[in-house]
């Protein structure tokens, strides 16, 4: 059960690091968004807080792409939207998945009641 709930954190960073790797080549935070589910079996609270905060950050960079490449793809005069939306899906994916901590699961696995 708690693997199910693990996997839509995973899957979150495993977007951030292909999001890094293909769009800027950043390999130290392709390595950086790899590592961080390694985070996930370390039992504590503050493990799971500094997931959180990294996922939430992962979701501003989300939607910072979001503005800097519909800006561009305005500039030249290309469609931008469908962009748009599948891009802002990807960010409350990213940020819905910080919010898993506050299942039962999550909860107690890493001491949050």
């Amino acid at each position: 059960m708690t693997l199910l709930v693990l996997l839509p954190i995973i899957l979150g960073f495993l977007l951030l690091a292909a999001h890094f790797f293909f769009r800027f080549g950043q390999m130290a935070l392709v390595a950086l968004a790899l590592l961080f589910p390694l985070l996930l079996l370390v039992r504590k609270r503050w493990a799971a807080r500094v997931m959180q905060l990294a996922l939430l950050l992962g979701a501003a960079e989300w939607a910072r792409t979001i503005i800097l490449f519909s800006l561009a793809r305005m500039a030249v005069g290309h469609p931008y939207l469908r962009m748009a939306i599948i891009l802002s899906a990807v960010a409350l994916f990213t940020a819905g998945s910080a919010l898993l901590f506050r299942t039962p699961a999550l909860r107690a696995r890493y001491g949050l009641l």
